[in-house]
């Protein structure tokens, strides 16, 4: 009973907090938009969003790309996977439809990449096309070995976050302070950053659908035994 009590007496508290919260805001917010857009050129883009998410708030996005990690690594620990495979070799014209599509999202999402630094776009986008195409190639049938070699798989995992790492510690040798860029180099390692997360996002994704990990393909080559003679 008392523990209900203390329960209630803390949501009361906090509720009454976030009251007082609200009511101090300020009539007029001011907000950081005008400092942004001013600092704008100093980011190394020019499209304000790609910006704030890997320059104003750099920390930010790189504990996001860990959490995606973080998820994957999750699902594999669950269970392996049970995606059924479809033999598409009673359906040409899928398979005729996917030999174009799967091309175009992969073009789409390196694009969507390059232009993330003047316009709408970037690796988070570009990462859900290319998962988009590995859930077709999953639902296909077509994924064949390439998920199965999961020493390949974990490093398109884990590259967009250690990259990340990587990126932040290099210009902290040059600046002295973490995922601040130099004014002169700043579009190429934000660059050099989405590219990696570009590829660990897409694989999460198609991993995510995949619901477990993968099962695991040897890859030495069997070996032949020779038959015993009497």
């Amino acid at each position: 009973m008392r523990l209900c009590w203390l329960n209630n007496a803390l949501c009361l508290a906090l509720l009454a907090l976030l009251g007082w919260a609200v009511l101090e805001l300020p009539e007029t917010p001011r907000g950081l938009t005008e400092p942004a857009l001013a600092r704008l050129p100093d980011s190394g883009v020019s499209n304000p969003v790609t910006a704030a998410l890997l320059n104003y708030r750099a920390h930010d996005t790189l504990l996001e790309i860990a959490v995606f990690l973080v998820a994957i690594v999750g699902v594999w620990s669950l269970r392996e996977d049970r995606v059924a495979r479809v033999d598409l070799r009673e359906r040409p014209l899928v398979l005729s439809l996917l030999r174009l599509v799967l091309p175009v999202l992969v073009v789409a999402g390196g694009y969507l990449l390059w232009i993330g630094s003047f316009a709408p776009g970037g690796a988070f986008q570009g990462g859900a096309l290319l998962g988009g195409a590995l859930v077709l190639l999953l639902l296909t049938g077509l994924d064949g070995r390439a998920l199965k070699r999961e020493r390949w798989l974990r490093v398109g995992l884990t590259l967009g976050l250690v990259v990340f790492v990587g990126v932040g510690g290099g210009v902290m040798l040059l600046t002295g302070r973490l995922l601040e860029y130099p004014r002169a180099s700043a579009g190429n390692w934000i660059l050099i950053i989405e590219a990696a997360a570009l590829v660990s996002i897409g694989l999460t994704l198609g991993g995510l659908f995949l619901g477990g990990r993968p099962a695991v393909e040897d890859d030495a080559p069997p070996t032949s035994e020779k038959p015993a003679h009497d």
